[in-house]
């Protein structure tokens, strides 16, 4: 029974990630990897850089309210985070990728004109 659980299991990823290689337009399996290897060690990065940021500012979750520390430690993640991301995707050769990534994100969250190129 539990065979059937892992071949069942194993068979939906598979089936996902074609559909994130065809939907990215990403053509082979190495890259879907780097891509998402550069996710998890840029999240990590960015929680890891706001820290002492953080502890510069004087904020902790001792030194004020944890509902007021940790809203305002994901806000100071977040741009970490997106700034952060096309240099990592560098580093593993997925710049491209992630350049566009970022636009499509920052454009849905209405920051399009930080793209738009001049006439």
């Amino acid at each position: 029974m539990f065979a059937l659980f892992l071949l069942t299991t194993f068979a939906t990823i598979l089936v996902f990630m074609e559909k994130l290689k065809q939907r990215w337009g990403i053509e082979n399996n190495w890259a879907l990897a780097a891509i998402f290897i550069v996710f998890a060690i840029n999240g990590s990065f960015a929680a890891w850089v706001a820290k002492p940021i953080t502890n510069l500012l004087g904020l902790s979750p001792q030194t004020m309210s944890p509902w007021l520390y940790y809203p305002l430690r994901v806000s100071l993640i977040f741009p970490i985070y997106q700034t952060t991301l096309p240099l990592v995707g560098w580093l593993f050769g997925q710049f491209k990728f992630f350049w566009e990534f970022e636009k499509k994100f920052l454009s849905r969250l209405g920051l399009s004109f930080l793209f738009k190129k001049a006439n």
